[in-house]
């Protein structure tokens, strides 16, 4: 499954929840496949969007808040998931789409084909994690993660999108604040 097709089916179910993506190419394929104004874009600090899903989730308790991470931005931030973990926000949705690499910054292999992130964020406290190969077990997990209380983890088995051309996010880091501010 690409990057592109799992994000078809995580937006497919996806209405007005908060969602915060991991910087890189994530960003740019999210905004390429469903750009809206609910989507906060990460832009520059690889590794953080778990913990800026943390701070939405805690200031708004009522509302969903998912995180479109990678696996390669998990391992730069791996106390996150101790943190989400321990702090419980039961409103919190963490979808890795992992590729097995760091590919916005070159393709370089991460550790995710010897590691299991899913079995790690389950022993760090999150209450519902599963992973996820097939298109099919996704649009599933996608029904009752939404429905779960959390903080739920999926991880997402993608291949490699060899830098598939993705425009750059042309916002400004303020305007992507503003509009997103807006939503909440």
């Amino acid at each position: 499954m690409t990057s592109k097709k799992a994000l078809e089916i995580i937006f497919s179910f996806i209405k007005k929840e908060a969602v915060i993506h991991a910087t890189g190419y994530i960003c740019r394929a999210s905004q390429a496949v469903k750009d809206r104004p609910e989507n906060f874009y990460m832009i520059g600090s690889m590794g953080i969007a778990s913990s800026i899903t943390l701070g939405v989730a805690i200031a708004k308790p009522k509302q969903k808040v998912i995180v479109l991470d990678g696996d390669g931005a998990v391992l730069m931030n791996m106390g996150s998931l101790a943190t989400i973990g321990a702090l419980r926000q039961k409103n919190l949705v963490h979808v890795v789409l992992d590729n097995e690499s760091y590919e916005s910054t070159g393709s370089q292999p991460s550790l995710t084909h010897i590691i299991h992130l899913e079995k790690i964020a389950k022993a760090s406290g999150y209450v519902f994690s599963k992973k996820v190969t097939k298109p099919a077990e996704l649009k599933n997990a996608m029904k009752t993660l939404l429905k779960k209380n959390g903080p739920a983890f999926l991880l997402v088995k993608v291949a490699k999108d060899n830098n598939a051309p993705y425009p750059r996010i042309t916002a400004t880091p303020e305007e992507i604040t503003e509009r997103f501010s807006r939503c909440l």
